[in-house]
C-alpha cells in the first residue's frame, strides 16, 4: 500500500469517526443536562443532611431515612453511573483526538 492510497484511507477513517461523534452530540447533551440535574440536587441534599443537627444524633440508616431527598438523588447518581452515564457524557470528547491523531498519521 503506498502512502497515498494510507492518506485516503486515513481520511475516510476520519470522516467516518466525525459523522459518528456528530451524531451523539444531541444525546450527549441530554445525558450532561441530567447528570448536572442529578449532580446539584445530590449536593443540595448532602448540604441539608451535613448542616441537620439531628445527623449527628442519630444512626446513619436513621439520618438517611429522616432525608430522602438526598437518599433519592445519591441513588440515583450512583444508578446513572452504573448505567454508563459517564461514557454517553464523555464520548464526543474524542473528536479532538480524532485531529490529533490525524495529524500524527500524515506527518
Amino acid at each position: 500500500m503506498n502512502s497515498l492510497e494510507q492518506a485516503e484511507d486515513l481520511k475516510a477513517f476520519e470522516r467516518r469517526l466525525t459523522e459518528y461523534i456528530s451524531c451523539l452530540q444531541p444525546a450527549t447533551g441530554r445525558w450532561r443536562m441530567i447528570l448536572i440535574v442529578v449532580s446539584v440536587c445530590t449536593a443540595t441534599g448532602a448540604w441539608n443532611w451535613l448542616i441537620d443537627p439531628e445527623t449527628q444524633k442519630v444512626s446513619f440508616f436513621t439520618s438517611l431515612w429522616n432525608h430522602p431527598f438526598f437518599t433519592i438523588s445519591c441513588i440515583t447518581l450512583i444508578g446513572l453511573f452504573f448505567a454508563g452515564i459517564h461514557k454517553r457524557v464523555v464520548a464526543p470528547s474524542i473528536s479532538p483526538m480524532s485531529n490529533c491523531v490525524s495529524r500524527i498519521y500524515v506527518l
